[in-house]
């Protein structure tokens, strides 16, 4: 993937933005990806499972530019079909995407001390991720929908960060109340932060490649950032999203890659834009 020759990109408008150059206008991107309300979107999907869309490299080319298309010269960068929970996936739990109810995961992590039969925080902890194997998929949808570009836009990569993809792990699937994640914190914090990092350290890997695959821009999503507390948030969400920002350049030039714009999005963390702007990436993206 390293060796693609890609087109000159042509509308680098939010590449300039993310620079602080001037711009004559804000640049547009649709950050929902492909929208469920277009006959097309079910189209391209037929009767396949979400998780299988995002398995397959074309489908997820397909889907990724599909706003692209309909919006021919409206909007200014893509970002790739995927979902922030491949990495849960990666790390051996099973999710699935249930119509009407979003994501659940039938065994969902309970606790951290290893009990008769469970051993499962011990075994995502100790579990080494060979991302290229085991999330080849992504950045073969990357490579192929950086080729399918043509040089338009650029495209976006992203990962989940780890307190949301932590919530995600030990509730279970989605929640209003995140009354399971919030109890975690609180009654195991080393073990907590132990698993938050081993998340970050794969985040790091897992956009280092997608920037090998084509991605040109990485967005990194908190989406439940605002369910902690000012000082949860210092605590478990701020020290990781800072750890990615700051090892993912050093990544990249390990793997003799140029730098790529990074924007954070910690979803209802109104309190912490202070601390976001001043966590290492170069973009802050509020709600």
């Amino acid at each position: 993937m390293a060796g693609n020759n890609f087109e000159p990109l042509r509308n680098d408008l939010i590449l300039r933005a993310a620079t602080g150059k001037h711009v004559d206008r804000p640049p547009v991107w649709v950050m929902r990806q492909a929208g469920r309300y277009l006959p097309d979107y079910h189209k391209i999907k037929g009767g396949r499972d979400f998780f299988a869309c995002c398995r397959s490299p074309e489908i997820a080319c397909a889907l990724t530019l599909l706003l692209i298309d309909i919006y021919n010269g409206l909007l200014d960068a893509a970002i790739i079909f995927s979902d922030i929970l491949v990495i849960p996936q990666a790390l051996g739990m099973v999710v699935e995407m249930v119509d009407g109810k979003g994501p659940y995961f039938p065994r969902k992590l309970e606790r951290p001390r290893a009990t008769e039969g469970d051993r499962q925080y011990d075994e995502i902890m100790e579990k080494d991720v060979d991302v290229k194997k085991e999330l080849g998929y992504v950045l073969d949808a990357i490579a192929l929908t950086r080729q399918k570009l043509g040089g338009r836009v650029p495209l976006i990569g992203f990962c989940g960060a780890p307190w949301t993809l932590l919530s995600y792990m030990v509730e279970g699937g989605g929640t209003k109340l995140f009354i399971t994640a919030k109890t975690w914190i609180y009654k195991y914090p080393e073990e907590s932060k132990r698993l938050l990092q081993k998340i970050a350290d794969l985040c790091v890997e897992f956009l280092a490649q997608q920037v090998v695959a084509g991605a040109q821009m990485i967005q990194v999503f908190d989406s439940w950032a605002g369910e902690l507390s000012p000082t949860s948030f210092k605590s478990f969400a701020l020290p990781y999203l800072k750890h990615i920002a700051s090892a993912l350049p050093k990544r990249l030039r390990e793997l003799k890659q140029g730098r790529v714009l990074m924007t954070v999005f910690a979803k209802g963390a109104w309190y912490a834009l202070d601390d976001l702007c001043g966590s290492g990436f170069d973009v802050v993206s509020l709600d």
